[in-house]
C-alpha cells in the first residue's frame, strides 16, 4: 500500500515537473518584446467569443454522459443522466491532479448514488477510451490529407531525412532496415506478452492491450448503436467547433480555418493527456503547430494558453459545482447514519 501511495506521488510530479519544464522552456525563448506583444494580444482578445466556446466545451461533456449511459444499458442499467453528467464532470476534475484517477473515481461515484457495481462500470469506460483512440487517429488522418502541403509535408520532410543516405537519393536499405526493425518489434512485443505473462509488468501490459480490443469489440453489443455513433461523431465535432471559434478570438489567427482547427484537435488532444491537465504540453505543441501556419512564437504561445485556460475553467468550474450538487441532490438516496447504526 505505501509503495503504491509512493509510486502515485512520483508519478505526480513527474508529469508536474514535465508540464512546468515544458512552460519554461517556451517562455524562455521570448525576449521582452515578445512579452509586450503578448500582454498586447490578451487585452486586445475577444473574450465575450469564449463564451459559445466555453458552453460547446461544456455541451460535449453532457454528450459524454448520453454515450456513456448506452455503453451501460447492455449490463441492464438506467442510471440518472444528471448523476452521470456530475460522475462525468468529477472525473475530468480529478484527472487535473492525478491522470488516469478520474475514470475510476466516476465510477465509484456513479456506483455509490445509483447502486452500480464499479468493476462492470471500468469495462464501459475502456470501451469509451479504445472508441476515442480511433477518433483521434481519424483526426489525425483526416488532418493530413487536409493538409498534405503543410502538415503532411512536414511529416514527409522527416520520413525524407529518414530515408536520405548520405548521397542525398532515396536509400532502400534504410527502408527496409527500418520496417524490418518494426516487425521485428511487434514480434518481440507478441512474444514477450506470451511468454512472459507471469510477470507482474508484462501482465498488465497484455490486460490494456486485451482490454482496448474488447472494449471496441463491446460496441457491437450496443443496443442503441448508431446513437452511440452519433454522440461519437457530435462530440468530436465540438472539439472542431471550438477550436474553430476560438480563432476569431484573436486578431493574429482569426484567418485561419476548420483545416487548421483539424491540427489543432489532433496534435492538441496528444499534448491533453501527455501531462496533468495539458499543463505545458498542450500549449507547447499548439505553439509548434501554429508556427506551421506561418505564425510567430508569441502568437502560437498566447494563443495556446488562452484555448488551455478555457478547456481547463470548464473543467475546474463546472467539476467544482458538480462536487457540490451531487451529495445535495441525491441526499435521499444515500443510507442515514442511523440506518447504518441500526443495521
Amino acid at each position: 500500500m505505501i509503495k503504491k501511495r509512493i509510486f502515485v506521488a512520483l508519478q505526480f510530479l513527474f508529469f508536474l515537473g514535465l508540464g512546468i519544464f515544458l512552460v519554461w522552456w517556451m517562455a524562455r525563448g521570448i525576449d521582452d518584446k515578445g512579452w509586450v506583444q503578448i500582454k498586447l494580444s490578451l487585452k486586445q482578445a475577444n473574450y465575450w467569443l469564449f463564451i459559445p466556446v466555453l458552453f460547446m466545451m461544456l455541451l460535449s461533456h453532457y454528450i459524454r454522459a448520453l454515450r456513456w449511459k448506452i455503453l451501460m444499458e447492455p449490463l441492464g442499467y438506467n442510471p440518472s443522466t444528471f448523476n452521470v453528467f456530475n460522475a462525468v464532470m468529477i472525473g475530468y476534475l480529478a484527472n487535473l491532479a492525478f491522470p488516469r484517477l478520474g475514470e475510476v473515481l466516476k465510477c465509484t461515484i456513479l456506483a455509490r448514488y445509483e447502486k452500480m457495481g464499479p468493476d462492470k462500470l471500468i469495462g464501459t469506460i475502456v470501451a469509451e477510451r479504445a472508441i476515442d483512440l480511433v477518433c483521434l487517429i481519424g483526426a489525425f488522418v483526416i488532418t493530413i490529407l487536409l493538409q498534405i502541403d503543410i502538415v503532411g509535408g512536414y511529416a514527409l520532410s522527416l520520413m525524407r531525412d529518414m530515408f536520405m543516405g548520405d548521397d542525398q537519393k532515396f536509400s532502400w536499405l534504410k527502408l527496409f532496415i527500418i520496417l524490418g526493425a518494426v516487425v521485428i518489434a511487434f514480434w518481440l512485443f507478441y512474444m514477450m506478452l506470451k511468454k512472459f505473462s507471469h510477470i507482474p509488468v508484462i501482465e498488465k501490459i497484455k490486460n490494456v492491450v486485451k482490454g482496448i480490443w474488447s472494449g471496441l469489440n463491446s460496441v457491437r453489443h450496443i443496443k442503441n448503436r448508431w446513437m452511440f455513433i452519433f454522440h461519437t461523431a457530435l462530440i468530436w465535432s465540438l472539439y472542431l467547433l471550438s477550436s474553430r471559434i476560438g480563432f476569431y478570438a484573436m486578431q493574429e489567427v482569426s484567418h485561419l480555418g476548420i483545416k487548421e482547427a483539424f491540427s489543432i484537435l489532433s496534435f492538441g488532444s496528444v499534448g491533453m493527456i501527455a501531462t496533468q491537465g495539458g499543463l505545458g504540453a498542450y500549449q507547447y505543441i499548439v505553439q509548434e503547430i501554429l508556427m506551421l501556419y506561418g505564425q510567430s512564437q508569441v502568437v502560437g504561445f498566447t494563443f495556446g494558453w488562452i484555448l488551455w485556460i478555457a478547456q481547463t475553467a470548464v473543467v475546474l468550474f463546472g467539476g467544482l459545482i458538480c462536487f457540490i450538487l451531487l451529495p445535495i441532490v441525491n441526499r435521499k438516496k444515500l443510507p442515514s447514519k442511523s440506518s447504518d447504526l441500526s443495521i
